[in-house]
């Protein structure tokens, strides 16, 4: 209200106008859009590099038979090309990333590091002794562990349809590729060991990354800070039960001054699979951070049925491959 030249004015305020139910529904709309986009986005980044790693490795460990050794390489190169990150973002941003106090680093980390380790050291280590289609088999137990061990951290809620879909999954998948293995005891324990220990290894790192408080939502920081546990969890393992076969093999200590290329080979084709098992562990830090471990363990089942069905097409092709003029 306002007085003004003795005249009474009233000033009347319009309400606003009421937010309509289609705006709402659109904005809602938008958004779950937005974040399918970007889910699918992420799971095709993880596919194409974790079906790449697996078909590399099992084809370079086929003629090099050091998988623990090899891992390790990749661990240590994974640090390095992690803390070369970090480095190249403190320099053009001028912002220091963060680094964990050494209570915190070891109460936090130093499991989940040395579960990653044994997980992926153990995959690879049976790829000397069975098929992708038992791997396969054996690996898509994996999301079993993940929701026991979601269940217990309470990062899950116990609901019968979640328990009964995740159960259906893993049990097709196994009856899927039931007929088509050659079964290997020594692999079939070493591959379902590697799934207890992912299971334990992502419910963990899912933890660790969504606490805010730790600051490890950047996949590089996670990566950085992990890798050294990992090390230290592989490295006794790897030189316990490859090393002296390492030391007196031609492929790297004793070859012969004409086979230098052989040595030279073997080291940049390790640095290769570094480098995409670095890819392939951003992209997949990348999808836990924006979604869940059991997320991750789900399209990690979508990819073991691609990476099969593409493993039924190597043979065809390399025919074709071969009588093409």
């Amino acid at each position: 209200m306002r007085i003004s030249s003795g005249t009474m004015t009233l000033r009347l305020r319009h309400p606003s106008p009421p937010v309509s139910i289609t705006t709402i529904l659109s904005s809602i709309s938008t958004k779950y859009l937005w974040v399918s986009v970007r889910t699918i986005a992420l799971v095709l980044l993880y596919y194409s590099f974790s079906i790449g790693i697996t078909f590399y490795q099992k084809w370079f460990i086929k003629e090099f038979h050091f998988p623990l050794i090899v891992v390790t390489c990749h661990l240590v190169v994974k640090f390095i090309l992690s803390w070369l990150c970090r480095v190249v973002y403190t320099l053009f941003t001028r912002r220091t990333r963060v680094l964990l106090p050494w209570n915190v680093y070891v109460r936090h980390l130093a499991v989940t590091g040395v579960a990653s380790a044994l997980d992926i050291g153990f995959s690879n280590w049976s790829f000397e002794f069975i098929t992708i289609s038992l791997y396969t088999m054996t690996k898509s137990t994996c999301i079993i562990f993940i929701l026991a061990f979601s269940l217990s951290f309470g990062l899950e809620q116990r609901r019968p349809s979640l328990i009964a879909v995740v159960s259906l999954i893993g049990m097709g998948l196994f009856l899927f590729t039931y007929q088509s293995t050659q079964f290997n005891l020594e692999g079939f324990l070493l591959v379902l060991s590697a799934s207890a220990l992912a299971g334990l290894r992502w419910t963990l790192a899912q933890l660790v990354m969504q606490r805010k408080e730790l600051g490890l939502g950047n996949p590089v920081d996670m990566m950085y800070h992990i890798q050294p546990w990992m090390i230290l969890g592989l490295l006794p393992l790897a030189i316990a039960f490859e090393g002296p076969r390492l030391a007196t093999s031609e492929k790297i200590f004793r070859f012969h001054p004409e086979q230098e290329d052989v040595l030279l080979t073997n080291v940049l084709r390790i640095i290769g699979g570094s480098v995409i098992a670095f890819l392939m562990e951003v992209s997949e830090y990348l999808l836990l951070s924006y979604t869940s471990s059991l997320t991750l363990s789900i399209a990690g089942i979508l990819k073991m049925r691609i990476r099969q069905d593409l493993q039924h097409l190597r043979g065809p092709l390399n025919l074709a491959l071969k009588m093409a003029p």
